[in-house]
């Protein structure tokens, strides 16, 4: 899971696998470049190498996924919008600096 504001700084990453720390640099660097380079009237799902994107932006921020092919992205939606629900009520109305500072 990535948080990546527009200006394509990372806010948060969270792994779910091992994966060595130059990896990760590498991969932040890639998916955030597809991500923000996507129109915003296209679809939230990229298929990348063999897995998918699946990001969606609130605000300023955009949150990102990384599936493999075989996961349902819709329901990876509803994860970030839980996710982001859980946020607001944490933090009253959530915005970029609550995720830097907070």
């Amino acid at each position: 899971m990535l948080l990546v504001s527009r200006q394509g700084k990372t806010r948060l990453s969270k792994w779910y696998s091992a994966v060595p720390l130059k990896d990760k640099a590498r991969i932040i660097r890639e998916v955030t470049t597809l991500v923000l380079g996507r129109p915003q009237k296209q679809c939230n799902f990229i298929e990348w190498k063999d897995q998918k994107i699946v990001y969606k932006r609130y605000a300023s921020l955009y949150f990102v996924a990384c599936i493999s092919k075989e996961e349902n992205e819709l329901i990876t939606l509803e994860v970030i919008h839980l996710f982001v629900e859980v946020l607001d009520r944490y933090f009253g109305n959530v915005c970029e600096l609550d995720i830097i500072f907070g």
